[in-house]
């Protein structure tokens, strides 16, 4: 059973910080490669972070060094740490997984994934 459920947006002033969680299901924390994508008004998807296991990361030229993703396999649970935020970043943000290999390159394709949570809001001003 596939299960992604996302917490911890809100609105926050531009410098500050968020911390993103997705709680997902015991079989969905298993998929090869999960990540964050999110939704600017207008915008289409857009790869933010991505993890493979618990130590292969990648992500988007516009936040690295500024936001970490991380997962906890023992809670079955995704984070999004995100600092020195913009007003840029605001969007939804989609917690996603791919039970599909991906290449180095894919991981970052919103269109690669086939499992989503319903998403929460980050605003920054």
């Amino acid at each position: 059973h596939v299960q992604l459920v996302e917490s911890g947006g809100g609105s926050v002033q531009a410098g500050g910080s968020l911390t993103l969680s997705c709680l997902a299901s015991v079989y969905t924390v298993t998929a090869y490669c999960m990540g964050w994508v999110r939704q600017a008004p207008g915008k289409e998807r857009e790869g933010v972070a991505t993890i493979v296991g618990t130590k292969i990361t990648s992500y988007a030229d516009s936040v690295k060094g500024r936001f970490t993703i991380s997962k906890d396999k023992a809670k079955n649970t995704l984070h999004l740490q995100m600092n020195s935020l913009k007003p840029e970043d605001t969007g939804a943000y989609y917690c996603a997984a791919s039970f599909s290999g991906l290449r180095w390159e894919q991981r970052l394709d919103a269109t690669k994934y086939r499992s989503w949570g319903k998403g929460t809001q980050v605003t920054v001003s």
